[in-house]
């Protein structure tokens, strides 16, 4: 809880910090990377900086928090603490790092704001600041020990048995343990990072779903080929793998992480997608199918063309072995001669989704805002609908403002 005397600071200048947190988070990274060089390898990843979604992510749970503080005194929001939590643990986030982000981010807030950074001032946000920290360091301990990850040594090496081409920019590895030791246990819905070397010798990471059921002897991940657009560059660690990865090959892969995980009900299931958003579901598909599973099912995706729906031919099996399941499938091209298959965005009118469906959503945030609309029209509560991102959570961080 934050204390009475904070929460009043907190309050009266949650407008100006939060309005100066784009530029205070830019100072932030560029001063710490370039005092502390070393996060760049393995921990902090290249891409997100440069297109700036991990510092527009910061910046939104940041003042996500403050508010949630001021709004809801005495509890937390453990959904955005959750999410984050993960994202850490998958990287070998350790608690002095927390430390080191505190120094070089309320030097940026001094730097930023100026005079107008009092002693008081700061006091209430370092109180902000820590008890977020405290949180988390908390939630990824207990993730840690659940998983028997030592944070210090979260990486472990796995060889590519198979790669099998999905699309002209999807491929899939198949993986297994180089150890020849057990595979850790897994929920569907979870992810793994994956940590590459790239050819200036610099690390770089990058989180995918577990894109086939959990099992105890192989793992299997999707990889789209992310290219360059506009200002942003194009994805180091995809692009690397796509590359240079061939069966026989090692990858460095963490323990599965992720709080957007199938549930154990028995209510009817809608599982939401767009382009490579279909991996999770497809884990959750294959799980589903390879447990028996009775509850009702039904599959909704997007993609531009059949040719580039990746794991179709996987989807459309596990829906067969699934009693009374269904899909439907929406093409921006080609989707004469395919059945049951429409053409255009995904459009929801006219479909009868039970009001009680669990959602599981995933796709380009656009694609989600936009659904998660239509959804809330069709009478499926809020929180009904859960989703997963990939990267840095920017619709929490929307949230914020």
């Amino acid at each position: 809880m934050l204390s009475p005397e904070s929460a009043a600071v907190v309050r009266a200048t949650l407008p100006a910090v939060g309005g100066a947190l784009d530029e205070i988070t830019t100072r932030f990274y560029g001063t710490m990377f370039a005092e502390q060089p070393e996060l760049l390898d393995g921990l902090f990843n290249r891409g997100n900086q440069a297109s700036g979604e991990q510092r527009k992510a910061l910046a939104g749970s940041i003042a996500f928090f403050a508010q949630a503080l001021l709004d809801h005194p005495g509890t937390r929001p453990d959904a955005l603490l959750a999410r984050i939590a993960h994202k850490h643990a998958a990287l070998g986030v350790t608690e002095d790092q927390y430390t080191i982000v505190h120094k070089y981010l309320f030097r940026a807030i001094g730097d930023v704001l100026g005079e107008a950074v009092t002693p008081e001032v700061a006091a209430a946000w370092d109180e902000v600041y820590w008890l977020m920290a405290g949180a988390l360091i908390a939630l990824e301990a207990r993730l840690y020990q659940e998983a028997r990850v030592d944070p210090r040594r979260p990486w472990r090496q796995w060889t590519v048995v198979e790669r099998r081409v999905e699309t002209a920019d999807v491929v899939s590895f198949l993986l297994r343990p180089a150890d020849g030791g057990p595979v850790p246990p897994t929920r569907a819905g979870q992810y793994v990072s994956v940590r590459a070397l790239m050819p200036d010798g610099v690390h770089q990471t990058r989180q995918y779903s577990l894109s086939g059921a959990p099992g105890d002897r192989m793992r299997r991940i999707t990889v789209k080929r992310v290219a360059s657009v506009a200002q942003a560059p194009e994805g180091e660690v995809s692009n690397r793998l796509h590359r240079t990865v061939r069966p026989g090959d090692e990858l460095s892969l963490s323990t599965p992480f992720g709080d957007v995980v199938l549930d154990d009900d028995t209510t009817p299931l809608l599982l939401v997608s767009a382009g490579i958003g279909c991996t999770p579901m497809v884990g959750m598909l294959e799980h589903l199918a390879a447990t028996g599973a009775t509850r009702p099912v039904r599959v909704l995706h997007a993609d531009r063309s059949p040719a580039e729906h990746a794991l179709r031919f996987d989807t459309e099996r596990a829906l067969w072995e699934l009693p009374g399941a269904q899909g439907d499938f929406w093409y921006e091209r080609d989707a004469a001669g395919e059945p049951g298959a429409h053409t255009g965005l995904m459009d929801l009118t006219g479909l009868d989704l039970p009001a009680d469906a669990a959602v599981y959503l995933c796709g380009s945030l656009s694609f989600m805002r936009a659904v998660r609309t239509q959804l809330l029209h069709a009478g499926i509560p809020a929180r009904r609908i859960r989703y997963e991102v990939f990267g840095p959570d920017l619709w929490l961080a929307d949230a914020a403002h």
